[in-house]
């Protein structure tokens, strides 16, 4: 499929919309009234630091929400006021934050089931209002619904559409798209859709594999049996890894990304020679600024003394994951919660998520006497519920001086 051509005549559509109803300063208002906080708009004029009685707590220098989710979660709640009796649906979370999400059901928009990952769009009916989340939709599930006759709303962060613009370059020029990505998450997804041929690597151990491959080090049988759901289809090592270009999932490790990148480079550049390298390797650069400033803050806020860290997002949040990966590459005791409710303000429990595992409660998690504790946020969390796990906290040291 031409997706720029296609694209081109998507937003011309009278039934397309990616810019929303209202204005900035009308958004703003509602976003303000409904996640803003005074609390820890105090804490950023006080240095990021708040001390209340045994307990200190350091805050990230940049967390929550970025622009790209602010932009995303307001369209949406516009959305059902500018529609409010038509049937809205979204094709995915808006955000990976579970009140943001639950705030939207309350609001009746409906999202679209899945079944092993297969969407059901069967029940959306033409005239339908269908949003676009933040980490965009696939190519194909936008045809789909064009051609039902749905009424657009388009809430995908401008950073991913930059990387769905890198890989049609990519197409055009015949380079195949290596994605550091996640190869379910629905960024990825959406991105593989808009490239030709392409791969995805997780990690560095996964990229510096292709790279053996490339230089003749690998086996042609264990390469498709590795890749066969990371990949486009027909895809063929022997052909397809001679002209590559670089992307990324907006919301991978920006160090990782960048080293997959120079891998490749230095790879290709080993293969072919300085003088054919712009032949065979292209790289743009598609970091999402708002994900490198939450990762640049977490690595300086891992450079304080620090008793533990807490990090707060939706448990499938990929940018959340990697600041909880920044916190256990320091060795700092470290917990991922999504949500307030996961401390006990009584009991001193804590149930959180260890990277790669499930969930788990931890008793007596808090120490007692004097205790620093560090905050960050992922860009799907607002800052209200940032603020109530400091409260929560709070009130746990308070109960510890009361029982001492």
């Amino acid at each position: 499929m031409d997706t720029q051509a296609f694209k081109r005549s998507l937003h011309h559509s009278d039934r397309y919309n990616r810019r929303g109803f209202e204005s900035p300063a009308k958004r703003a208002q509602a976003l303000e009234k409904a996640y803003q906080s005074n609390l820890i708009a105090s804490i950023r004029d006080n240095n990021y630091v708040l001390e209340h009685g045994n307990l200190r707590v350091k805050l990230a220098e940049a967390f929550g929400f970025c622009w790209g989710v602010e932009r995303a979660v307001a369209m949406a709640y516009e959305t059902r006021r500018h529609y409010p009796t038509e049937n809205i649906w979204i094709t995915n979370e808006i955000i990976h934050n579970p009140s943001v999400n639950d705030h939207l059901r309350n609001m009746n928009v409906r999202f679209i089931s899945a079944e092993k990952g297969i969407k059901d769009f069967s029940s959306i009916k033409e005239g339908d209002v269908v949003i676009l989340p933040a980490f965009g939709a696939t190519v194909q599930e936008m045809k789909l619904l064009h051609e039902r006759g749905c009424h657009i709303i388009d809430t995908t962060c401008p950073w991913v559409s930059k990387v769905w613009h890198t890989v049609e370059k990519h197409k055009k020029h015949e380079f195949t798209s290596i994605i550091h990505g996640k190869v379910k998450h629905e960024e990825t997804l959406a991105t593989s859709s808009f490239a030709g041929t392409y791969l995805v690597v997780l990690d560095l151990e996964e990229a510096q594999y292709v790279s053996n491959y490339i230089l003749g080090k690998g086996d042609r049988e264990d390469f498709l049996r590795r890749f066969s759901k990371a990949s486009s289809k027909g895809f063929d090592p022997d052909r397809d890894l001679q002209r590559l270009g670089v992307a990324n999932q907006t919301t991978m490790l920006k160090s990782e990304t960048e080293e997959i990148g120079r891998l490749f480079e230095k790879t290709m550049l080993s293969r072919y020679g300085p003088a054919d390298l712009n032949e065979h390797f292209l790289a743009f650069n598609t970091i999402c600024d708002a994900t490198e400033e939450r990762q640049d803050a977490m690595f300086s806020l891992v450079d304080e003394p620090l008793d533990m860290l807490v990090v707060i997002g939706g448990f499938n949040s990929s940018n959340t994951t990697h600041l909880q990966e920044i916190a256990i590459s320091r060795g700092i005791r470290s917990f991922h919660i999504d949500a307030p409710e996961r401390i006990g303000e009584v009991l001193n429990t804590i149930t959180h998520k260890p990277l790669g595992d499930d969930l788990v409660t931890e008793e007596n998690f808090l120490p007692s006497g004097k205790v620093r504790v560090g905050i960050t946020s992922g860009a799907s969390t607002p800052d209200r519920v940032v603020e109530h796990v400091i409260q929560k906290l709070i009130k746990l040291t308070e109960n510890k001086i009361e029982t001492n």
